[in-house]
């Protein structure tokens, strides 16, 4: 999870892209240069800014002859930038609370990458899995008036559920998030039977 403006920045560069995503296995500047048709000192000049960031890390260093050679490795497999990273202007669902408006669907899901993110940087450090679920599906919908039915049913479960399970005097007890949402599927597969 990016989560600093600079550190987002770095990342979004198309060349230290790249070199992120080479660097899923150890290489050194001399290797990605090789692979990325650039110049040795041009890689090491992006490795050192994305090190900086803590977007690489050194995982080895080795002579070969004069010089010794700095092995790298991108710190993790991917990434995903957090709205956080944008400050003041982030996506805010308390601005603007409508449960038919995109804006604050987008907001609810910037909410939710930044939580999430931050969550699985802590469960690393502590060495746990987060505790979490996530349900993914697709609903082909005759008419707009079935779609909001669909909605308003999905709605009247969700707060059933919610009122069924929700203990406000749990002692030790934590706090969810549950988001449900319905978009329009942007990608549709026709290939795929619905």
């Amino acid at each position: 999870m990016i989560g600093e403006a600079a550190a987002a920045e770095a990342s979004l560069d198309p060349v230290r892209a790249r070199l992120l995503a080479e660097l899923v296995e150890p290489a050194s500047a001399t290797m990605l240069a090789a692979r990325v048709g650039l110049a040795r000192q041009k890689v090491n000049y992006h490795l050192r800014a994305l090190e900086r960031h803590g977007l690489v890390e050194l995982v080895a260093e080795r002579r070969k002859g004069n010089v010794t050679e700095r092995m790298m490795r991108a710190t993790a497999a991917s990434f995903v930038i957090s709205p956080a990273a944008l400050g003041a202007v982030q996506p805010d669902p308390a601005r603007s609370p409508d449960r038919l408006s995109a804006r604050w669907l987008l907001a609810l899901a910037a909410r939710l990458v930044r939580e999430v993110g931050e969550l699985i940087t802590a469960a690393a450090k502590a060495g746990k899995r987060a505790p979490t679920f996530a349900l993914d599906g697709e609903v082909r919908f005759a008419s707009a008036a079935d779609r909001a039915a669909f909605v308003e049913e999905l709605a009247t479960s969700v707060a059933h559920l919610v009122s069924k399970y929700h203990d406000e005097r749990a002692e030790g007890g934590r706090r969810y998030r549950v988001l449900a949402a319905i978009h329009p599927n942007m990608n549709p597969d026709p290939t795929r039977e619905s």
